[in-house]
């Protein structure tokens, strides 16, 4: 975004349209309703701060499960349409890269470990897909979590998800210097679990349980011990109606939850 063009007299927008207009340089966001995040809201803020004057933040609303050759496109549209910056990618990022990884120049190491997308820059005519889960998610863990948290209460983690998220918080537990002794993690889709198994290390690290989601998690939920951290990684309650527990949930005591 540093790149951006400046125009002086011009006002930053935010915007839901996938096409651009030719007055300024875009910035795409690439979701499932992307009209109603806040982020439509924050960044004109931070274009002003940044002095991004023009730049405009356009949503690309694309169906959960969507079509691979609607991924492509998107793609394909940043690399070729140089008012097109890059991207930030929010529920597709796991489809994202299995369905276009071949048309960036580069990929991180994160996204190649992680197989998932979250971000996109162009810098020097190459396009590249970063993940920048792993490192935000630390951050935000961090916030809240003592840096002796799992040691102190003997918590565990229960992972409701294994897509990008639920996969980038795996890896950062599994390399906390204060990690869980067990890490576990449910998703209604085997092959996102089989991927998560290749992330988290084995051996040397928390030990790392896999289900098949088929219904309510209470009864995994109920088994944490005390100090558990509990994280809604599914996207129920966001990008559909829902939630991976049951009405009458019990949470171990002192539980530390998120979503």
């Amino acid at each position: 975004m540093t790149a951006l063009d400046r125009e002086p007299n011009a006002a930053p927008r935010a915007g839901s349209d996938a096409a651009p207009d030719a007055d300024g340089p875009v910035m795409e966001f690439i979701g499932v309703s992307t009209g109603q995040s806040s982020i439509m809201r924050v960044f004109p803020a931070w274009a002003r701060v940044l002095g991004l004057d023009g730049a405009r933040l356009v949503g690309r609303d694309i169906a959960l499960d969507g079509d691979p050759a609607r991924y492509r496109e998107a793609v394909a549209a940043i690399r070729d349409d140089p008012r097109r910056r890059g991207a930030l990618v929010t529920t597709h990022k796991i489809a994202v890269y299995r369905a276009a990884a071949d048309l960036f120049d580069e990929v991180d190491e994160f996204a190649a470990l992680c197989g998932e997308i979250s971000s996109i820059s162009k810098r020097g005519g190459r396009l590249i897909g970063h993940a920048k889960d792993p490192i935000t998610a630390g951050l935000a863990l961090e916030e809240f979590l003592a840096p002796d948290h799992f040691a102190k209460t003997g918590g565990h983690v229960l992972l409701l998800g294994a897509g990008g998220a639920g996969t980038a918080i795996a890896w950062y537990l599994a390399h906390r210097a204060d990690a869980p002794a067990e890490i576990v993690c449910t998703d209604v889709d085997a092959g996102r679990l089989a991927a998560l198994r290749g992330v988290v290390p084995a051996g040397g690290g928390p030990r790392l349980v896999t289900r098949r989601a088929e219904g309510p998690a209470d009864d995994l939920l109920a088994a944490m011990p005390p100090g558990s951290l509990v994280v809604n990684a599914t996207g129920l309650g966001k990008d559909r109606p829902g939630s991976p527990l049951g009405p009458g949930a019990a949470f171990p005591a002192r539980p530390w939850c998120g979503s």
